[in-house]
């Protein structure tokens, strides 16, 4: 089931325009249609509400005033402001329900390693695996349950569960997360030995000179 998100043709090109429709606290867009690309205007908040909801890879039935095509699309990419929690501009990839697609599905860690409680620290390495399904079958996310995760392992793709819907694209040894050793004992352990090497090289420094005086009175 897809989410309803309506908008109006904008009229007009190029930066004044998408100036013109933010004064107006609209969000300007270009939906990339499989044939024709048509520019827009929507509400901000019923998008963010929409995405929220769902996630990034929500399937949204577009429907545009003064387009008469009924239009299936995914988020394809937007732009933020530099300094607001606004949003400058967004695009839309139209999508057909019978072809599967390439999208990026972002990784959630769920819960806490009994590794942390040792110690651990916890690298998340991929933050969003590739996959290829139809735009019905689209996940919003993959969650992994962290309290199954111990100190010193590390999970890989191949060990995550996918539906039968979906190829996975992401290479299967890819390390997607792991649990490791804290670094500041990591840091900690390299500047003891690093302590070590120096009084080593301070004591075989003495030795010498020591022994080159010994030979220079003889």
């Amino acid at each position: 089931m897809s989410a309803i998100l309506t908008g109006k043709i904008r009229e007009g090109r190029g930066r004044s325009a998408a100036r013109a429709a933010r004064r107006a606290d609209l969000l300007p867009g270009v939906l990339y249609g499989m044939q024709d690309n048509v520019s827009f205007t929507i509400v901000e908040k019923d998008l963010k509400k929409i995405l929220h909801a769902g996630g990034k890879n929500t399937l949204i039935d577009l429907q545009i005033e003064g387009d008469t095509k009924g239009r299936k699309v995914v988020l394809k990419d937007y732009q933020t402001h530099p300094l607001k929690a606004n949003w400058r501009h967004v695009d839309f990839l139209e999508v057909d329900e019978s072809k599967k697609i390439h999208v990026q599905v972002p990784v959630i860690l769920v819960g806490k390693s009994p590794g942390e409680k040792m110690g651990g620290m916890i690298n998340h390495i991929l933050h969003d695996l590739e996959v290829e399904c139809l735009p019905s079958n689209i996940l919003s996310s993959i969650e992994i349950d962290m309290t199954k995760i111990v100190l010193g392992q590390v999970l890989h793709v191949s060990e995550l569960e996918f539906p039968s819907t979906v190829d996975v694209l992401t290479p299967l040894d890819s390390a997607v997360v792991g649990v490791m050793e804290e670094k500041a004992k990591v840091e900690e352990t390299a500047e003891e030995e690093g302590a070590e090497e120096a009084a080593v090289e301070v004591k075989d420094a003495k030795d010498g000179k020591e022994k080159a005086e010994g030979e220079s009175k003889k």
